[in-house]
């Protein structure tokens, strides 16, 4: 039987990216595994990856869940560290909408 963990491992991607991504698209983990790995080999898809997050965290914003926003500004940050090329020009995180 394959894991979870098997799927990651595979994806290229952290379970903490692709939780954000089940959280965004309202879906169970595991196809948020193969969903965010179509996104990495999906042109701009790992611009499209960073407006998950960055949509998640003014979700957890508007909800006054600090501890949640904390933790997706640490899974962007990783993420844009290991994809350079999804980095916006401006933080548009630090904006409550």
């Amino acid at each position: 039987m394959i894991t979870m963990e098997d799927c990651l491992a595979f994806c290229g991607l952290t379970e903490e990216e692709v939780l954000a991504i089940a959280e965004h698209e309202n879906m169970p983990e595991i196809v948020a595994v193969a969903y965010g790995q179509y996104l990495l080999n999906k042109e701009h898809g790992t611009e499209d990856i960073c407006r998950k997050i960055v949509d998640d965290i003014r979700a957890a914003q508007r909800r006054n869940d600090r501890q949640h926003v904390q933790t997706l500004l640490h899974v962007l940050h990783h993420f844009i560290r290991n994809h350079p090329e999804a980095a916006p020009e401006q933080h548009p995180w630090h904006t409550v909408f």
